[in-house]
């Protein structure tokens, strides 16, 4: 029989590509691709026993350090789905154990030292996507708060100067200027501060520039 898990080398061993600090402690769920599972061979090879494991360590290494990797010591894996240690490793050496495909990797931790972990392939791609999709989501809500937040600072601005409230790049400037400048609450002390920094701003351009 063949064991799933292949001792190498610590200096053969992959870079894991996800840092400590990428998490997903807000996610609740994660894709599962139940065509490809249901077609798998450790579906259609493994036991019972070893597909239940093997489900199960996938789940709990997204709760892991970092997300999508599980600690390479079978006494800590075997407690972690509450079987027998013994037991456990003699399920490992089946071809379809509970560790099918995984692999060990080195993980850099947050000291910046590097410590031996395990990775799946199908795992990483999928924790991947999900960081993927959670920057797209942060940059969509990201832009939509900004266009909401200069939508206001314009209202406001015109009721100084209606005419500087319908110039976009004095609107945007200001509302960059604010940013800058730790503006947490736009009073309406800021409000003029800002549209005293543009109209700074505005005159030492026209300088630079000369009688045109």
């Amino acid at each position: 029989m063949t064991v799933s898990l292949q001792a190498v080398g610590d200096d053969d061993l992959d870079i894991y590509p996800i840092k400590m600090e990428d998490r997903l402690e807000t996610h609740s769920w994660f894709p599962w691709s139940h065509r490809r599972w249901l077609n798998s061979e450790m579906r259609l090879r493994a036991t019972p026993e070893c597909r239940a494991h093997y489900q199960d360590l996938i789940c709990i290494s997204y709760d892991q350090a970092p997300v999508g990797t599980l600690p390479d010591d079978m006494d800590m894996l075997s407690k972690l789905i509450m079987v027998d240690p013994a037991h456990f490793r003699d399920l490992c050496r089946l071809t379809y154990g509970p560790l099918y495909k995984w692999r060990r990797c080195l993980c850099e931790m947050e000291d910046g030292a590097l410590e031996v972990r395990l990775m799946h392939s199908v795992v990483v791609r999928n924790v991947l996507e999900s960081l993927a999709r959670r920057e797209d989501n942060r940059a969509r809500n990201d832009a939509a708060n900004a266009t909401k937040r200069r939508q206001r600072l314009r209202i406001t601005v015109a009721g100084y100067h209606h005419e500087l409230s319908q110039n976009d790049a004095a609107i945007l400037w200001m509302d960059e200027w604010l940013v800058e400048q730790g503006c947490a609450k736009r009073t309406s002390l800021w409000i003029e501060r800002a549209i005293h920094a543009w109209s700074d701003h505005s005159l030492s351009l026209h300088r630079r520039r000369g009688p045109g």
